[in-house]
């Protein structure tokens, strides 16, 4: 017992941008592979979230649930003191769900006390306990009993934790345990003299098992530690948004791999020696648990860094492309080529662009039905779609934006986007066969309308109007609640510091500290272009050569699509800019607003406020922001905003009836946290990154709004993919003695799981095993349907 693995995840995952999918597939991993090392000895008892740069609820929870009765922090937030052992309990956050943890905070993050370093790295004399003029044991002592005594007066038992190393230590071992062996031996002759202190080797759950012996009722924190700060002007929020292309990345990852490993556990293990090769889910299942890192979902990494995590992500897809297209070919007995299109957000596909007759083969994740836009570049005007019945389905052809060709340079040049609905069923897929009926023709560029007294798109359940003179959005109705809400919505730029009279800290990856407290308009109006179809009604906004949107509504969707593109930040005048996405509303707020926490529980926040001290705020926006894994809404007694994202990003509501998200942010100075260079990644081209995403507004009731943000919430984190095949595609088959549909609609499930239970993992564990996780979609309380408990039996 005197060597203990602790944490035992993959890495030591980060706690704002992870989202608790990731997390937990990542603690996972590593809990299996210690062990098959080590066998039940080599189970980690104790988490060890000493160096992410503040602690999440959500985490706090799954950490507890797995089986650690506790964790110690490496830092207290605002610089409030060290905090006394402290016990976070999550109130049965999600249905059926009860939560402890008992974590403490280490007084000197993770280093040793001043002058008892003694490492290679470290410059503090040895202990010399021989007689001489060299000898300096007496003092050493008395520094480290002075050092015991002060850490003392802030715990509430008898017992202390030092953390004896740093980053990078134990290169020379010899060295700390030979000084360790003797500073032990000397404080504890002391003992003769009246000195109270007993040191001793121990290890973390050694420690936690005296608190527990102690029977002491701890305080309890229900909310969380974030935004972390180390001093005035340092708060720890601008990695909340850095690199949000791998921000995408790694959420785009996340949910790639769940469809691979459900395929993998569906067809059976010949899927990873099939008619397209060799296909292994495991190659991504580590690349997405290494992203988790809190160096590398946190944006926190060197550049050269973040490629390489790329760059193992990107390795991971290729190997499972490989296993998902034998595991199509295994259930649907072909072996005809099928093909992925990994540039669709640029409107790049050369089988659809090149193919007169193709299949799409969409594949849903999730328990639950799904209808999802397809988008494809294509050459021709007009195609025939039809379904798995073999019916028609409503197609059209619309001009690519001239921002998309912007973007994709000379990788793809389809003029056109062939628009149809598709739908796959619960942990399945459907096919749909395109054929091309004219022939292509040369496009013009489409014209921008004009003279439309009130641009407006709408469907059946919103309407949307926007300022006729600025372009900007302007109201968002609910039709069937009848609900009309005046919303603004633009983009802004903050200045990012490079460090003032007040402070000499920047702007960096890490630290988000703007120069003034008020954004800067990226344009006071936006060029806008209206298209009104069948299949979709979308308002195109250019507000810079560096900034545009497209807000979007289908037939069906109950919610406003904005599509954003950002980049790259002009800094040829020399600032930094960080750039957000801020939605006004007359909602009367209170300072009040909400996040998640990692995606699964939601937070009340409130401004230049924190529940278990009093807050003096020396920064008032970045003070303020908090991470969004999914979702951040304002609400008054009656109205809820809610804005959900597809990556992890920084987000605040700063003033009553606003809520902002940090889409981007391109820095000039490094904020003197480790890395060693400024946050300006270069992009594809060298000239700056340009980064293309998505929010979903909802507005709904306060009382109904959890009812469409969870399931979409869901649809975000795990979406469906296509899989694309020239010709008829695949001609499925019903494998035989299974309980799969019906080709060519095949469903994973013999019926449909409740509609508030969400199916977080299917995936194979050998031997015929597969390791099912199941979860409650819903939080106590905020639903009168989705709430209620939920029953699955596996059996039938």
């Amino acid at each position: 017992g005197r060597l203990e693995l602790v944490g035992g995840g993959w890495c030591m995952n980060d706690e704002a941008a992870a989202h608790y999918g990731g997390a937990l597939a990542q603690l996972a991993l590593g809990r299996r592979f210690l062990r098959r090392l080590f066998g039940g000895c080599g189970t980690p008892r104790v988490a060890w979230q000493i160096d992410p740069f503040g602690h999440a609820r959500e985490l706090a929870a799954t950490f507890a649930q797995v089986g650690h009765p506790g964790t110690p922090l490496w830092g207290a937030p605002e610089l409030s003191g060290c905090v006394p052992a402290v016990s976070p309990v999550p109130p049965a956050a999600v249905a059926g769900e009860v939560t402890a943890l008992s974590p403490g905070i280490l007084p000197n993050m993770y280093n040793p006390p001043a002058g008892l370093c003694w490492d290679q790295l470290c410059t503090d004399p040895p202990v010399v306990d021989e007689d001489g003029p060299e000898r300096n044991v007496d003092a050493v002592v008395t520094s480290f009993l002075q050092a015991a005594a002060t850490q003392a007066r802030q715990y509430r038992t008898n017992h202390i934790l030092m953390t004896m190393g740093s980053d990078f230590h134990y290169e020379n071992a010899h060295l700390w345990f030979k000084n360790l062996d003797k500073l032990i031996a000397h404080t504890n002759a002391r003992q003769a003299n009246g000195s109270r202190v007993h040191a001793l080797y121990s290890t973390p759950s050694c420690y936690l098992w005296e608190l527990h012996r102690a029977n002491l009722t701890w305080p309890l924190k229900t909310d969380d530690f974030f935004p972390y700060s180390d001093g005035p002007h340092q708060f720890w929020t601008g990695y909340f948004s850095s690199r949000p292309a791998f921000k995408g990345y790694e959420r785009l990852s996340s949910g790639f791999l769940q469809i691979c490993s459900q395929l993998e556990a569906l067809a059976g293990p010949s899927v990873r020696d099939g008619p397209y090769g060799p296909g292994d889910s495991s190659v991504l299942r580590e690349a997405v648990a290494v992203a988790q890192h809190h160096d590398a979902v946190a944006g926190t990494e060197r550049q050269h860094v973040a490629n390489d995590y790329a760059r193992q992500l990107a390795k991971g897809w290729d190997s499972c492309q490989v296993l998902v297209a034998n595991a199509l070919s295994l259930l649907g007995g072909t072996k005809d080529p099928l093909v992925f299109c990994n540039a669709l957000n640029i409107s790049v596909c050369p089988l659809s662009e090149t193919t007169p007759h193709f299949t799409v083969i969409l594949y849903n994740p999730l328990a639950w039905g799904v209808t999802w836009p397809v988008r494809l570049p294509v050459r021709a005007t007009s195609y025939a779609v039809t379904d798995p019945q073999g019916q028609p389905v409503a197609s059209q052809v619309v001009p690519v934006s001239g921002v998309t060709r912007r973007l994709r340079g000379g990788a793809g040049r389809a003029p056109g986007e062939l628009l149809f609905q598709a739908w796959a069923p619960p942990l399945g897929f459907s096919t749909f066969e395109v054929k091309q009926l004219s022939p292509g023709t040369p496009w013009d560029t489409p014209r921008c309308p004009s003279g439309d007294p009130e641009p407006q798109i709408e469907n059946e359940h919103l309407r949307v109007r926007f300022d006729p003179v600025t372009g900007h959005l302007l109201e968002i109705q609910n039709l069937a609640k009848g609900i009309s809400l005046p919303v603004f919505q633009s983009f802004y730029w903050y200045n990012a510091s490079a460090g003032d009279g007040l402070s000499p800290q920047a702007s960096g990856a890490y630290i988000f500290r703007p120069n003034a407290s008020t954004p800067i308009p990226v344009a006071k109006r936006a060029a806008t272009h209206l298209l009104k179809t069948a299949l979709v009604q979308e308002l195109q906004q250019n507000f810079s050569a560096w900034c545009s949107q497209v807000l979007r509504l289908r037939p069906g969707q109950p919610y406003l699509e904005l599509e954003w593109t950002v980049g790259p930040i002009p800094v040829a005048d020399g600032l930094g800019k960080e750039v957000i996405s801020r939605f006004e509303t007359p909602l009367r707020t209170a300072g009040r607003f909400y996040t998640d926490s990692n995606g699964r529980q939601v937070l009340e926040r409130r401004r230049d406020y924190r529940p278990t001290w009093n807050l003096s705020q020396s920064e008032p926006v970045a003070g303020n922001y908090y991470p969004v894994n999914t979702r951040i809404f304002i609400k008054d007694e009656k109205v809820q905003l809610t804005v959900l994202t597809d990556r992890s990003q920084g987000g605040s509501s700063l003033l009553d009836g606003s809520l902002e998200l940090m889409v981007h942010r391109r820095l000039l100075n490094d904020d003197s946290r480790g890395l060693g260079e400024p946050l300006d990644e270069p992009g594809a081209d060298g000239r700056g990154l340009v980064v293309r995403g998505r929010h979903l507004v909802l507005l709904d009731t306060a009382a109904a709004a959890a009812e469409q943000h969870r399931p979409r919430a869901q649809e975000m984190v795990t979406p469906p993919t296509l899989v694309l095949a020239p010709g008829p595609g695949p001609h499925l088959r019903q494998v035989r003695g299974s309980h799969l549909a019906v080709p060519p609609q095949v469903s994973g499930l013999r019926r449909a799981l409740p509609p508030n239970v969400h199916l977080l993992t299917l995936e194979p564990r050998g031997a015929g095993a597969v390791l099912l996780r199941l979860e409650h979609l819903f939080q106590v309380g905020e639903s009168h349907n989705g709430s209620q408990a939920a029953s699955v039996d596996l059996t039938v």
